[in-house]
């Protein structure tokens, strides 16, 4: 077995654990949080799923398109827990919601059309920008918008689960264009191994964490 498949059997069993782990836990702390938790739990079954078919579909097209299946599912959901996250201790419109879902789906959008070249006119590089602009968006949203004006009214609980969530955004996402930059734009042509293997260990982190950080949050929370 190589490093790129072990890294697939890894974040593949890691996901099903944590997200077994969420589900079985959403019952055991507030009602207000269950929700929340549901979202970490789906997430991380979801993109199990995606990983079992990716590590026997060993094919770059085939792994390419499987991975965004998942990520326009996973991280538009990722969104959606954010803003459960904010709606379940303070007051928040939809139009967070509806912001944080479409910039998200322009970044991902973008790296498809980059990384398989379905559209001539999408190179890897014009996809990473438009990938890049939309992360920056999001990020501007969540540290400076109405998301972070709206989360400095929440409980301290909600405060502790939205500061981590935006710091995963923020840092632990930075992982994935690091990937799709050294396997599409360093020396000696496309490396798909080196930005699997980052990518996974992406994913490890930040679908994980991000449901980890709500768990605890929902724990500080339950009395």
């Amino acid at each position: 077995m190589d490093f790129t498949t072990f890294t697939f059997f890894v974040t593949n069993m890691a996901l099903l654990a944590a997200g077994l782990f969420l589900w079985l836990e959403r019952d055991n702390v507030n009602p207000k949080w269950k929700t929340a938790l549901s979202v970490s739990g789906m997430v991380c079954f979801i993109a199990a799923v995606h990983y079992y078919y990716m590590r026997g579909n060993m094919d770059a097209t085939d792994v390419v398109s499987i991975r965004y299946i998942d990520w326009l599912i996973t991280v538009p959901l990722q969104m959606v827990e954010f803003y459960i996250v904010l709606a379940a201790v303070t007051a928040v419109s939809a139009g967070v919601l509806h912001r944080l879902l479409g910039f998200s789906v322009l970044m991902l959008v973008g790296g498809y059309l980059g990384e398989t070249g379905v559209v001539a006119a999408i190179s890897p590089t014009v996809g990473f920008a438009i990938g890049m602009v939309c992360w920056g968006l999001m990020l501007r949203e969540i540290w400076s918008g109405e998301a972070a004006e709206v989360n400095a009214k929440a409980s301290a609980a909600g405060q502790y689960a939205f500061d981590g969530m935006k710091k995963i955004v923020t840092f632990g996402w930075a992982i994935y264009p690091l990937g799709y930059f050294l396997g599409y734009f360093t020396t000696g042509g496309v490396d798909m191994d080196v930005t699997n293997q980052v990518y996974n260990l992406a994913d490890f982190v930040n679908k994980i964490l991000i449901g980890m950080i709500v768990y605890a949050a929902a724990k500080m929370d339950t009395k």
